[in-house]
């Protein structure tokens, strides 16, 4: 790929934008590693970017920068929230640098957008002993034997235990499983490795669901630890996500205040509440960066806060 597109796209009418978003996914995939959700993500927003141009007379490949923020002002009008617009943003921005450096543009359209402006949002958390509720829940449904029951417990008990992401989840190896060990290793984002604790609770789990497990001819030749019958081999997340709400509302926890991805800030957050620093929670959760750890830190300044009320002498 060297041709240079001119203003509307229209250089070779055989290198489309379809054909360039996918040239773009391919060298997501290859070179940078990115994973199969960040790239269906990719996909959707330039897809969706594309489609909005061209109704507008213009190709996604040539568009300047006035057509891309005509597209963003209309995301927002849309009422999206600030987060998915900046999404779309640096899907745009990835983009350009892509066909900027492959040589097809010789500027970058989106590089003069300004990002929106996101508001502080601290995340929502469920109070330990809302925790201990749906646990307890999960175990005592597992008790009567239900292979189903059993599953929703292991997940659950490795969740709240680990702080995995969803996705790291339900694609754990089998062989997680197999290990008496107080530690596992997991693959998170960006290809990084990195060490996670595991509960006798949360062992004990696996263990009684590796065993059910076993008993299911169709999960024999499966080397994952929550095998199903999804293209990828293992439980779809939103399986389980679904799953998840219905024990929610059998424990009598509202439906919307509970995902996997609040179970993992349940973790970090109950973690900090309880005496954990800041940077070991964010090896434990994998951030790359401590930045996207201290949305928690509101945890640590209520605990600051009522160290000092409860211990400073001259504390009122």
């Amino acid at each position: 790929m060297n041709r240079e597109i001119n203003k509307k796209g229209e250089s070779d009418p055989a290198m489309n934008s379809g054909a360039l978003i996918e040239a773009f996914l391919e060298m997501m995939s290859a070179e940078r590693g990115a994973s199969d959700n960040t790239l269906a993500a990719y996909r959707r927003d330039l897809d969706d970017i594309r489609d909005f141009l061209r109704a507008r007379g213009h190709e996604l490949a040539g568009a300047p920068t006035e057509a891309l923020r005509t597209y963003l002002e209309h995301t927002a009008a849309q009422g999206f929230a600030t987060s998915t617009q900046a999404r779309k943003l640096s899907a745009l921005r990835q983009f350009f640098k892509f066909l900027y450096a492959e040589g097809l543009r010789t500027d970058d359209p989106s590089s003069t957008i300004d990002a929106p402006k996101k508001t502080a949002s601290l995340p929502k958390v469920l109070s330990e002993q809302d925790i201990s509720r749906l646990i307890d829940r999960a175990e005592n449904e597992a008790g009567d034997g239900d292979t189903s029951a059993i599953r929703m417990h292991a997940l659950i008990e490795v969740l709240y235990a680990t702080g995995l992401r969803v996705s790291e989840l339900v694609s754990l190896p089998l062989a997680v499983a197999t290990r008496d060990e107080r530690y596992f290793l997991v693959r998170g984002k960006g290809g990084r490795d990195r060490m996670v604790p595991l509960s006798a609770k949360a062992k004990h789990a696996m263990k009684r669901w590796r065993d059910m497990r076993a008993a299911v001819a169709a999960f024999e030749n499966s080397h994952w630890l929550f095998p199903a019958t999804s293209q990828s081999g293992y439980l779809p997340r939103q399986v389980f996500a679904r799953d998840l709400k219905a024990l929610a509302a059998r424990s009598g926890i509202s439906t919307t205040r509970i995902s996997p991805h609040v179970l993992r800030h349940a973790f970090a957050s109950h973690l900090l509440q309880n005496g954990a620093d800041l940077r070991s929670v964010q090896q434990l959760l994998g951030h790359a960066d401590i930045s996207t750890t201290q949305i928690y830190t509101h945890v640590l300044e209520e605990r600051l806060v009522e160290l000092v009320r409860d211990h400073h002498p001259l504390a009122d």
